[in-house]
């Protein structure tokens, strides 16, 4: 029993000792006999392991290569930099015990969390009112009246301009690159920390796509429905009869979300479930549509396909169609799109669509230590399938993202950012109509300082699809930061065309009202990001409230800021310029966080 003590810390805000092992057990116990916790068949076996592992004293030296031996069946040459299995599997398990927590568990005496970075868990007691030991479930039947209120959103940080080193849940990301989902893109430019939405006051139908459940017989069934929901977001974006919610935000939501509590806290008139299984080959899907005012299923729909991207894209089509007909809108010139789009003739191989996943595995996060593994990876894609062009999307994103995040040294730069227009251009060389290929050449070419060509080929994307709000919001934001003011009409649009816009979308509106002097404006745009905890949001906040005379509001946004993301703390005129901003604009801005109290770090003498 000292073991199982040793394994956790204790209780630091009272006096009792910290739960036992007894308490603990029972408490895993009841996490796996709960329905309403979702992990996969692999993560409750990586759970208990670790559980074991700590009550038996052996946490401390449990490391990644242990988890990945005895649960996920690698042998001794396992690599976590080449095979981060482990690490994505704990950030997901994490993310099954939140919202366990914040739903079914949130009476529950012991908390089990995984630290981030580690994978030795911590129990301690969740409410610190409640002293009493727990039964072992052998003494009693597991807890079976839990409590099942209304579900809440578990925050995830958004990927992009970093809103901090720390990142949240990191969902895997857009498979099934038939049209390329931009949220993805546009969050690269201004990424935000996650929060609950806010319910919007409707204008057209507004849909959420819950994130699909996985279950099968491979380990990569749970990328492709997360593939699946992502990619489905981005068609369903090209039908302007209704509003749809983000990547990001349908990421936020857990997939067993009570449609009618999503309509009554979000606002949402429709909610897209669906469930992927995959046995023998083939995966079999069922989705669902679902009036979100009175719980009936509006449509619902069975697909069984080979598991071959090419296959599996066509039941992503018929998904997209058979959703928008339901909408109201008639088959026509934007189905025909979504069609002609979703066929390939040249359908990737497995190994390189699994490169696809990757990379957009780390675009979600932007976590350093998944970028080498990625770039690797879509490196030999491109050699497998060199005429795969959203390979060479994606190798050229990669490759900017190396240069704009930090990751290589500032002499490394040039070189990445030739490999990245490079990579682009053979993608548009492949498919000069394809969003993916073309946006990625547009944003390298915006951060090689040629913006007209950037603007040009800004623009072909969105004739391509000029109701995605993601392709309005990047188009006004690379006009709006170069000084043009004809961005904030496409920002607005694409403000109103979202259920729920990132908070990115009002950087810029916020910087302009802040230039017009409508302090109170601007506020409220920056409030927009701030609030979610981004690091360009809180300095948009802090100058503002020092306009407005709430000097303590602008120095806890300061301080929020530093913390967030250092880098802005030390020097917010390069983080601005960084990101190509004029030095109007620039010189604005470090004028007003100075107001707010911000000083300049003194430099010291070698």
């Amino acid at each position: 029993m000292k073991q199982a003590r040793d394994a956790h810390q204790a209780d630091t805000t009272t006096s009792r000792p910290p739960p036992s092992e007894v308490d603990i057990r029972a408490q895993l116990q009841r996490i796996l006999d709960n329905a309403s916790f979702r992990a996969s068949q692999r993560r409750r076996v990586m759970l208990q392991f670790i559980v074991d592992e700590a009550l038996a004293g052996r946490g401390p030296r449990m490391k990644g290569t242990t988890v990945a031996i005895a649960v996920f069946g690698r042998d001794e040459t396992f690599d976590q930099q080449s095979d981060p299995v482990v690490r994505l599997e704990a950030r997901r398990l994490r993310s099954d015990l939140d919202s366990y927590y914040v739903d079914a568990g949130n009476q529950d005496p012991v908390r089990i969390t995984i630290p981030k970075g580690a994978y030795v868990p911590r129990f301690e007691w969740q409410n610190k009112a409640t002293a009493t030991p727990t039964p072992l479930p052998d003494a009693a039947p597991p807890d079976a009246a839990l409590p099942d209120p209304d579900p809440t959103v578990t925050p995830s940080p958004e990927a992009g301009f970093p809103a901090g080193r720390s990142r949240g849940r990191l969902i895997l990301t857009a498979a099934l690159l038939a049209i390329f989902g931009l949220a993805a893109i546009a969050a690269a430019f201004f990424g935000l920390r996650g929060a609950k939405p806010e319910a919007t006051q409707a204008r057209t139908p507004a849909l959420i796509v819950l994130p699909f459940e996985a279950f099968g017989d491979i380990d990569e069934m749970e990328m492709i429905a997360s593939g699946v929901t992502e990619e489905l977001i981005a068609n369903l974006m090209l039908f302007q009869n209704f509003r749809v919610y983000s990547t990001t935000a349908s990421f936020r939501q857990d997939a067993g979300a009570d449609p009618v509590a999503l309509g009554r806290d979000l606002g949402v008139s429709y909610v897209v479930t669906g469930i992927m299984q995959s046995q023998n080959g083939h995966v079999h899907l069922r989705a669902r549509l679902v009036d979100a005012q009175s719980g009936e299923v509006r449509w619902s729909g069975s697909y069984d396909k080979p598991l071959t991207p090419s296959d599996l894209i066509g039941a992503q089509r018929d998904l997209a169609v058979a959703i928008s007909t339901e909408l109201g809108e008639p088959y026509g010139a934007v189905n025909e799109a979504v069609a002609q789009r979703m066929d390939s003739d040249s359908a990737p191989s497995m190994p390189s669509y699994a490169c696809i996943l990757r990379a957009y595995d780390y675009r979600r996060s932007f976590e350093d230590a998944l970028l080498a593994p990625a770039m690797a990876c879509l490196n030999q894609a491109v050699v497998r399938d060199p005429g795969y062009a959203d390979a060479w999307a994606m190798l050229g994103w990669l490759h900017l993202d190396a240069v704009r995040m930090d990751v290589v040294a500032e002499a490394e730069r040039p070189a990445e950012m030739a490999a990245a227009f490079d990579a682009a251009s053979r993608a548009v060389e492949i498919d000069g109509s394809s969003q993916r290929a073309l946006s990625a050449l547009a944003a390298i070419t915006f951060y090689q300082g040629d913006y007209a060509a950037a603007e040009a080929l800004q623009r072909q994307v969105l004739a391509l699809n000029p109701h995605d709000p993601d392709i309005l919001a990047q188009m006004g934001w690379r006009l709006a930061v170069r000084g043009d003011r004809e961005g904030l009409t496409y920002l607005e649009q694409a403000v109103a065309r979202s259920a729920n816009p990132p908070g990115w979308y009002h950087h810029m509106i916020a910087v302009y009202a802040y230039l017009d002097g409508d302090y109170a404006r601007s506020l409220d745009a920056a409030e927009k990001s701030s609030k979610l905890g981004s690091a360009v949001g809180l300095s948009f906040a802090a100058m503002n409230h020092a306009k407005l005379g709430d000097m303590e509001a602008a120095r806890a946004e300061l301080a929020a800021m530093a913390e967030a993301w250092p880098l802005i703390g030390r020097d917010p005129a390069a983080v601005y310029r960084m990101h190509q901003a004029t030095d109007e604009i620039v010189e604005a801005l470090v004028a007003g966080l100075k107001e707010a109290g911000w000083t300049e770090p003194a430099t010291t003498m070698e």
